[in-house]
């Protein structure tokens, strides 16, 4: 398991970690309307990868406690994560402060883990 961050200076050496990965855990803040356009640009590169080929992708919908958030409906249209036919894809909300929704996302992930 790697955390590879977000910062943009750092993104161009991610796919060294690509090997061998199962899934990809993407972590949205649910209140950042100006930087979801850069989310999904960078998650559509991620995927186009090779080694990712067989990857599930698990986003989490971070920060769903704060007022005016983003839905995880809204997430996954700005996303577009329909679109996505090649990798077992699921969104989850959640809020990292409390731990709600967490489990839940990492149950799904288990589940596709059984089925491979």
């Amino acid at each position: 398991m790697w955390d590879i961050g977000g910062q943009e200076s750092l993104r161009s050496s991610w796919n060294t970690y690509y090997t061998n990965t199962e899934f990809v855990i993407v972590v949205v803040d649910s209140t950042d309307r100006e930087r979801i356009s850069v989310t999904r640009e960078e998650l559509y590169k991620m995927l186009a990868h090779e080694d990712l080929r067989k990857a599930g992708l698990l986003i989490f919908a971070n920060k769903q406690d704060v007022k005016e958030c983003m839905t995880v409906a809204e997430i996954s249209q700005f996303l577009k994560l329909t679109s996505i036919k090649d990798h077992q894809w699921h969104i989850q909300a959640c809020c990292a402060l409390t731990g709600e929704g967490l489990c839940q996302g990492l149950e799904w992930m288990m589940s596709r883990l059984k089925l491979r």
